[in-house]
């Protein structure tokens, strides 16, 4: 079977899918504040290259683990219905590309699965 990462396009799709999804997020109120100083091309960057490693694509990703990459925002109140927030902006983006309900149930999934270490829990 292909990898989430071939089903859904691959790297065109990836990228496609950041640059929509950051758009939304910077948008959203409930978590764009977490967003505030950050260098968004940057990290658009390291969330193309972390995407493609767990949607089973080439790794070339060189960021922090979850836990360290969301100490500060946890400690500036990151919660649950945040993490909730920017699951269903990815599935709407990912929705917004024509990308099977059976795959975005697959990377719900692995988002939850992340949930705890993104929580720092």
């Amino acid at each position: 079977m292909a990898s989430l990462f071939d089903r859904i396009g691959g790297a065109g799709a990836v990228d496609a899918a950041v640059d929509i999804f950051y758009r939304k997020v910077l948008s959203d109120d409930r978590v764009n504040k977490f967003f505030d100083g950050v260098d968004m091309e940057a990290q658009a960057n390291k969330q193309k290259g972390f995407l493609t490693m767990v949607f089973g694509g080439p790794n070339n990703y060189t960021g922090k683990d979850m836990r360290d990459g969301h100490k500060s925002l946890v400690a500036n109140g990151l919660n649950d219905s945040h993490v909730d927030a920017i699951i269903e902006l990815l599935g709407a983006t990912l929705t917004e590309l024509g990308v099977a309900a059976s795959d975005i149930e697959e990377v719900a999934a692995l988002a939850n699965s992340v949930r705890d270490d993104v929580l720092n829990r």
